[in-house]
């Protein structure tokens, strides 16, 4: 069974995100969402961060969730055959 997973980014890094330590922000945030869970990205972030961490988890994440106070949810991609 299948449960959802909250991904703060921000906890993925200290003070200021950098881009040399890129492949341990995805191998960190693989490890946090498992597979073929509900995942939902969030957190004070850099884009390019949302964006590399989002491309890592297809194909392992059964859906995809950004999450905001602004926005609310905006589905990224669900892959539930349901």
């Amino acid at each position: 069974m299948n449960e959802e997973k909250l991904l703060d980014l921000k906890l993925l890094y200290g003070e200021t995100a950098k881009l040399d330590e890129l492949p341990g922000y995805i191998e960190k945030s693989q490890e946090l969402a498992g597979e073929g869970n509900d995942v939902v990205l969030t957190g004070k972030a850099p884009v390019w961060l949302y964006l590399k961490v989002a491309h890592a988890l297809h194909g392992r994440a059964r859906k995809l969730i950004y999450r905001s106070p602004v926005t609310g949810d905006i589905v990224i991609f669900d892959h539930n055959p349901f």
